[in-house]
Parts: C-alpha cells; sequence; structure tokens
C-alpha cells in the first residue's frame, strides 16, 4: 500500500486544492468545474439554495483507495487553445503534484465541458 487509502478527509481536501490550483495554473485552461452529472450538479446546487446542502466540498475529486489516487476534473478551455495540449499539460501538473506529495497515480480523468472565449465567464 503506498499510504494513500489511509488518507484523511482533510488531507484529500487539501490534495484536492493544490491539484486545482495546479490545473488552474495551466496556461488554456480558463475555469475548473465541479464533475459530476449535470443532474447531480443541479442536486447539489439545488439543496444548498434550499439551505439543506454543504458546497464547501472541492471542485476536483480525489478518491483514495488501495491502489492510490484517482483523481477526476472537469475545465474550461480557452477558445484559441488546442483542447488536447492543454488536456495533456493539465494531466502532467496533476501527476506532479500527485508525485511531489509521494503519492501513486491511479487514474487521471479530464474532460473538457466548455470552450470558452475571452469574453466569456
Amino acid at each position: 500500500m503506498n499510504g494513500a487509502a489511509a488518507m484523511t478527509p482533510e488531507a484529500r481536501t487539501e490534495l484536492a486544492q493544490e491539484i486545482e490550483d495546479a490545473v488552474r495554473a495551466t496556461p488554456g485552461v480558463r475555469n475548473v468545474y465541479r464533475s459530476g452529472s449535470l443532474v447531480s450538479n443541479l442536486l447539489r446546487a439545488g439543496a444548498v439554495a434550499l439551505g439543506v446542502g454543504d458546497d464547501s466540498r472541492p471542485i476536483i475529486s480525489v478518491v483514495a483507495g488501495e491502489e492510490g489516487v484517482a483523481v477526476e476534473a472537469s475545465v474550461g478551455v480557452d477558445v484559441t487553445a488546442s483542447a488536447a495540449v492543454v488536456l495533456l499539460a493539465a494531466y502532467e501538473a496533476v501527476d506532479a503534484v500527485l508525485r511531489a506529495a509521494g503519492l501513486h497515480r491511479e487514474s487521471i480523468t479530464l474532460t473538457v465541458v466548455y470552450v470558452q472565449s475571452r469574453d466569456a465567464a
């Protein structure tokens, strides 16, 4: 075991924030969005609006298991950038954060959910 499965919720939240910062700093990334389906995000937003939900969990999904850490993120890419190039750079940034933390990468799933012009957002 590589220690990932023993991560505390606080450590996962801190790691998720570090990963979010690295993804946001990636050239061509315009924004980072909460991962999940449209329905799950709408339900979460509705619950928060009604005061019965908690929107404090990180935008980046970090799941620690026996095989390592699985990361999932959804990004908005600048319309002038190549989505493939941006995703590769973001992937490498996430992998670098995991390596710096001494964690094994189980998987990194990055999805382009929106291509934004400079005037958007």
